[in-house]
């Protein structure tokens, strides 16, 4: 399938690359979301990013023959992956205090709320 899409085989593993990047971080980052929606803490966060890691782990071997089973690997993944996921947690943590309890809390920023004066 080389020439159909892509020039050479280097520009369609660096396409690929760059994909799996933006599937991993988004599902991480939606994933937070979700615990933050259903008013979970952050330890379902890190359970679900455990699995999201392991899935991320096979599309690399998969598709880029790297190693499956990297105990270094599997740890750098969950780190990044945990990054997003916490700061899509705490961005939706943030919009729920500051929506729902109105007369306490005010936004300071995407990720805080303080108590209002």
């Amino acid at each position: 399938m080389q020439g159909l899409f892509f020039e050479s085989d280097t520009t369609v593993r660096v396409v690929l690359r760059f994909l799996v990047l933006i599937l991993g971080f988004w599902t991480a980052w939606r994933s937070g979301k979700a615990v933050a929606e259903s008013w979970q803490s952050y330890g379902t966060v890190f359970l679900y990013i455990l699995g999201l890691a392991v899935a991320m782990r096979f599309l690399h071997y998969s598709l880029f023959a790297g190693p499956f089973i990297s105990p270094f690997y599997y740890v750098i993944d969950v780190v990044l992956l945990l990054a997003w996921a916490i700061a899509g947690f705490q961005s939706r943590r943030t919009t729920q205090m500051v929506d729902n309890y109105y007369w306490l809390y005010e936004r300071t920023s995407y990720f805080s709320w303080k108590n209002k004066d």
